[in-house]
């Protein structure tokens, strides 16, 4: 036996339809699709979200809420007990820093301290924005907050 003797088993495969290829062919004139009317037509038809006239579900569902700003400057939040963790007294809290430290990801995310929990350490701080709060427990500390680079 050979490749080119392979045949499918008998009456396990039919030709295919070939709609509109004259009228000897059975499937000719109308091409199967009856006579005038609306599925008749090219491009006839609903559509895919047709429901019989009722408002479509899509129609019916409320819209997203919200407006999103794409000016908005979305900053990583880092709180004060967090540099009190990872940081020595008399360190430099800037963006390189806690990229080292894996605070944050990358140091082009502006960053923001909170002033969430207690610190002792007197370091100096130079992010993007910080908290009064944030500011107030590191000068008390006997740190320093300078301006971004």
């Amino acid at each position: 036996m050979q490749l080119n003797d392979l045949r499918p088993a008998e009456g396990s495969t039919k030709k295919r339809k070939r709609i509109g290829r004259g009228n000897s062919s059975g499937h000719g004139t109308t091409a199967g699709r009856g006579t005038k009317g609306q599925l008749s037509r090219s491009g006839g038809g609903k559509g895919a979200g047709f429901e019989g006239g009722q408002q479509p579900l899509a129609m019916r569902l409320p819209k997203l809420p919200g407006f999103i700003h794409h000016g908005r400057i979305e900053y990583a939040p880092v709180n004060v007990s967090r540099l009190e963790a990872l940081f020595e007294s008399g360190d430099v809290v800037d963006a390189e820093a806690l990229v080292a430290k894996g605070v944050i990801k990358h140091d082009y995310i502006p960053v923001k301290v909170l002033g969430d929990g207690d610190i002792t350490k007197s370091l100096t701080v130079r992010v993007d924005k910080i908290s009064a709060t944030a500011q107030s427990k590191i000068e008390a500390a006997g740190g320093k907050v300078e301006a971004a680079c």
